[in-house]
């Protein structure tokens, strides 16, 4: 292997140094290998190449597992040429066996920071210092730059969100592909979207809360009052809310209690055991 400044040799003492921790500033792509593994000879050219047309942009990083076995181990490598991306600390992208060119840069261009990533950093900033338009301006910048870089559309949309220009949001969302649409990320978003439309349009929080106890099938206001909660992190209370809607009217809003909580199940995630519990209590309504 020729030298590089962009292939370095780790080992169990510098793994945690050279991988984990640079892996904060660019990616890092290690490669698990063995001297007598043909495969991994196929590979060696290609990601040569392509640390070296990056410059820098990723690096990878060279593990012999039958020198650092204890590296093997921990990173569950039973087959080789084994291939791990890191950064910001953490494996985001695992594939084994030789792999064709297209492959390895499609997987390295997905973490690799791109121009419009810089536009994206700075519009951040701008947003937490309290200067919303200056963040817009810097990600319609990195819009034009990159139209198709998805992410700048969707923290667009977040901004909107906060700033409750909620048609530009839906309008931004419902642009991107359909194959983004289903993304983990767009859907959350989508959901907390549907929330903030609905709790903005709503009273106070005591206000709501009165209006059930003195009509319990007030769904309007147990619908406003759900998604407040769920804005402020009370997400338990926001369910029973939308549990009793389902249990009393589900004609209300086309079923907005069960949709609402379907919305709350996907910001939340199905591992959690309180969409698992709710989740079974839904089921009982259904069926």
């Amino acid at each position: 292997m020729n030298y590089s400044p962009y292939i370095i040799t780790v080992n169990t003492q510098n793994f945690t140094t050279e991988v984990i921790e640079k892996s904060r500033q660019v990616p890092v792509l290690v490669d698990f290998w063995a001297a007598w593994c043909a495969p991994c000879k196929m590979i060696l050219p290609v990601l040569t190449k392509l640390a070296d047309e990056y410059q820098g942009k990723f690096i990878l990083a060279k593990v012999n597992t039958d020198e650092e076995q204890q590296l093997a181990s921990q990173y569950s490598i039973r087959s080789i040429p084994a291939l791990k991306l890191f950064r910001q600390r953490q494996i985001v992208e695992d594939i084994m066996g030789a792999q064709p060119e297209s492959v390895l840069r499609d997987l390295i261009d997905r973490h690799c920071e791109r121009p419009a990533d810089r536009l994206r950093s700075q519009a951040t900033a701008a947003h937490l210092d309290g200067n919303p338009e200056q963040a817009i301006a810097l990600l319609e910048q990195a819009r034009n730059m990159e139209p198709s870089y998805y992410p700048v559309q969707l923290d667009l949309a977040k901004i909107f969100i906060d700033l409750k220009r909620f048609k530009l949001a839906q309008q931004l969302l419902k642009d991107l592909p359909i194959n983004i649409q289903l993304e983990p990320e767009v859907n959350e978003l989508i959901a907390h979207l549907t929330f903030s439309v609905v709790a903005d349009k709503a009273p106070a929080v005591l206000s709501l809360e009165q209006a059930i106890a003195i009509n319990p099938d007030d769904h309007q206001a147990r619908y406003q009052l759900s998604a407040q909660q769920v804005l402020t992190g009370d997400y338990e209370t926001a369910m029973a809310h939308l549990l009793e809607i389902m249990r009393r009217d589900r004609s209300f809003e086309n079923d907005a209690g069960r949709k609402g909580l379907l919305a709350i199940f996907t910001l939340l995630g199905n591992q959690n055991p309180i969409v698992s519990r709710y989740r079974s209590k839904m089921s009982s309504l259904l069926y």
